[in-house]
C-alpha cells in the first residue's frame, strides 16, 4: 500500500531555533508553514533533497506538547505515501485501524500500530523535484519494538497490505538488535525498519526498556557525505562514524542532540543496498553519485 517514505514530524521547543539548526547542518530550505489544530501545533515544513522534515512547535494543549512534556523534543511521526488515499482510508477501516485526518493526511492511532506513529500523505502526480544541498531524500523509519519482531512485521503485512516479497530480514550484532526491512517496492530503499532489542548494553536496548514499542530514528540517503560531515564539525556537533577508514566515505549517524533530539542515519548513495536485499546495486565510491 504504501509508496515512499517521504517526511518525518520533529516535535521542538523552539521553530526559528530548529530552522535554523537544520538549514545549517543539512541544507533543508522553508517552503510552507500551516497550523495544524490535531496536533496543537505550527508546522513549518522544510524541504529536504527529496523529501520533507516538518518541525511542529506547540501553540495548544495537544500531541506535540504531550511529546515534549514527557520526552523532551524529537522524531514524533514518520511519513509515508500512498497512490490512493480514498483506498488507503479503506484499507485502514477494513483492517480495523483506527485514524484521524487533517488537511488531507491520516493518522492511524498509535494503539493500533504497535507504537508505530505514521502520517499518511498522498502520492504528488508529479515527481518532486530534489531542492540542492548535501541530502538526497529520506528512505527509512525505524522502529524499535519489545515485542517479537515477527509479530509486529505481520501484522502491518496484513493490516496495511504490504508486499512480504519486499522484506529483508536483518541482525547488527554492533547494536545489539534483529529484525526486518519492510521494504514497499523491489527496485527502492523505502521502508519501515522493525528492530527488536532488549539488551540493555546497547542504546536500543536502553531506549526499549524506557518506552517499549516505539519510534526510534529515520536514515537519509546523500551524494555528498563529505558536506554532511563539513557542515557537523563546523558547528562542534557529535557523529558517530560507520567506518575506521582514514576519512569516512560510507556513512555517520548524527547524534540527537545535534538535530533537536533526533537520530540520524546518513549513508552515501546506494551504500543501504547492501543490507537491504540487492548487494550488487552499490556503486563503488568512485561513480557513486545521486541517481
Amino acid at each position: 500500500m504504501f509508496e515512499r517514505t517521504d517526511r518525518i514530524l520533529v516535535a521542538v521547543k523552539d521553530l526559528d531555533q530548529a530552522t535554523e539548526n537544520y538549514q545549517a547542518l543539512l541544507a533543508a530550505v522553508v517552503i510552507d508553514e500551516r497550523e495544524s489544530p490535531l496536533l496543537g501545533a505550527k508546522r513549518r515544513i522544510l524541504q529536504l533533497g527529496r523529501s520533507q522534515v516538518e518541525l511542529c512547535q506547540a501553540v495548544a494543549e495537544g500531541p506535540i506538547q504531550q511529546h515534549v512534556a514527557q520526552f523532551g523534543e524529537g522524531l514524533f511521526c514518520g511519513g509515508v505515501s500512498v497512490a490512493d488515499m480514498n483506498a488507503c482510508r479503506e484499507t485502514l477501516k477494513q483492517s480495523g485501524i483506527k485514524f484521524q485526518e487533517e488537511d488531507g493526511r491520516l493518522y492511524p492511532e498509535k494503539a493500533d500500530m504497535f507504537g508505530l506513529a505514521l502520517a499518511i500523505s498522498e502520492e504528488q502526480a508529479q515527481p518532486v523535484e530534489r531542492y540542492s544541498g548535501p541530502v538526497d531524500y529520506l528512505y527509512e523509519i525505524t522502529q524499535v519494538l519489545d515485542t517479537r519482531w515477527q509479530t509486529v512485521a505481520d501484522h502491518y503485512r496484513d493490516k496495511l497490505k504490504l508486499d512480504e516479497e519486499n522484506f529483508v530480514g536483518i541482525t547488527f550484532a554492533r547494536f545489539g538488535y534483529e529484525g526486518v526491512l519492510l521494504r514497499f517496492h523491489p527496485d527502492r530503499l523505502d521502508r519501515i525498519e522493525l528492530s527488536e532489542a532488549h539488551d540493555v548494553a546497547f542504546p536500543m536496548g536502553r531506549f526499549v526498556k524506557k518506552r517499549g514499542d516505539a519510534l526510534y530514528m529515520c536514515y537519509i540517503e546523500t551524494n555528498n557525505l563529505a558536506d554532511i560531515i563539513a557542515r557537523l564539525e563546523a558547528r562542534g556537533q557529535k557523529y558517530t562514524r560507520r567506518t575506521t577508514t582514514p576519512v569516512e566515505q560510507d556513512g555517520l549517524w548524527v547524534h540527537p542532540a545535534a538535530l533537536n533530539g533526533v537520530l540520524l542515519g546518513v549513508s552515501r548513495t546506494t551504500l543501504a543496498w547492501g543490507w537491504s536485499g540487492k548487494p550488487e546495486l552499490i556503486l563503488p565510491l568512485e561513480t557513486g553519485i545521486a541517481s
